[in-house]
């Protein structure tokens, strides 16, 4: 069969950082993003509430298929705790379940506050996406129910206290990914012995991105398909440089368009890291597939096979 493309790439795939206004879902900016690009291939990394703002990264096109490559990293929250209340979703949207007046001084916060820091064991609250028996949390808890949730381990790298001002206070904190910035308020109030919800939160990193990267909602509809993607959008080739790169010659991207592995020097990558963990390229840098390096049993050559491969890397007569 001839080596031609299978299938033409599309017109442009890639990440897209967007700064969410409060109010409206994650969801909602999707389906803005597909009416503005034109495009059905477009999702998100990482959820963000709806009374919640800042970055939201879009996958786009090919990018669809890639998430996890850019989901697992440190994020960077500023967000305020109001203290002397608990409520049924841990910030201050829900249904107040107690009420007190917040004795705590500025010590006393810093201090707890450092005691929910490093490695923590965390209960996913209700209102998150996470799924229960196929059903997502927050569905569940709409009608009224509550299922156990075994505790997940999460990172908090640091609080920073940016203003006091009761029953308010105002921080920073830098977590991993799948923290619950709500919960950790909530404990925060528990740790006090006066409660707490998180009253407003805005995302700034999602490592390695930045809201400065990012375009706003007003953006988003005043520019140009092609100058939005132009000014603020992270090609595919460029938004993979976070991976190792392993480069193909011309008979090797050949097969790897047919879905074959292909035959590496055993130094080429990390060998033995698992699915997606390098993005294979051909000689020109052009991202070919997500794949992972093999060892071999004769220790000289390694095994690059692919996972994912990129529509415009997909060969004519590729193996079933």
């Amino acid at each position: 069969m001839s080596g031609a493309p299978g299938s033409a790439a599309p017109a442009w795939s890639g990440l897209l950082p967007v700064d969410k206004p409060p109010g409206g879902t994650s969801h909602d900016v999707v389906e803005r993003a597909r009416r503005r690009l034109g495009m059905k291939a477009v999702g998100h990394l990482g959820t963000l509430d709806p009374a919640a703002s800042g970055l939201l990264v879009l996958a786009i096109g090919a990018a669809t298929r890639c998430a996890v490559v850019w989901q697992g990293g440190a994020k960077l929250y500023e967000g305020t705790a109001r203290l002397g209340v608990v409520t049924d979703t841990q910030d201050t949207q829900g249904r107040v379940l107690e009420q007190r007046e917040p004795v705590v001084d500025e010590a006393a916060i810093r201090a707890a506050a450092l005691r929910l820091t490093g490695e923590l064991l965390q209960v996913p609250p209700m209102v998150s996406a996470l799924k229960h028996e196929g059903r997502r949390l927050y569905e569940l808890a709409r009608r009224g129910e509550t299922v156990e949730r075994p505790a997940r381990a999460v990172r908090v790298e640091s609080w920073q206290w940016l203003a006091f001002a009761p029953p308010d206070a105002t921080f920073r904190v830098r977590c991993s990914g799948g923290t619950y910035v709500r919960t950790l308020v909530h404990d925060l109030g528990a740790a006090l012995g006066c409660g707490a919800a998180l009253a407003a939160l805005r995302r700034l990193r999602s490592e390695p991105f930045g809201i400065e990267q990012a375009c706003d909602a007003a953006g988003m509809d005043a520019l140009g398909r092609d100058e939005l993607l132009a000014r603020f959008g992270i090609p595919l080739d460029r938004a993979l440089d976070v991976l190792p790169a392993v480069t193909l010659d011309g008979a090797g991207a050949e097969s790897l368009g047919r879905g074959q592995a292909v035959e590496v020097a055993a130094d080429a990558g990390p060998l033995d890291a698992g699915p997606r963990s390098v993005v294979l390229r051909d000689a020109g840098g052009r991202a070919l597939a997500l794949g992972e390096l093999v060892s071999v049993a004769a220790g000289g050559s390694a095994l690059a096979r692919p996972q994912v491969v990129f529509p415009w890397a997909v060969r004519a007569g590729r193996a079933a």
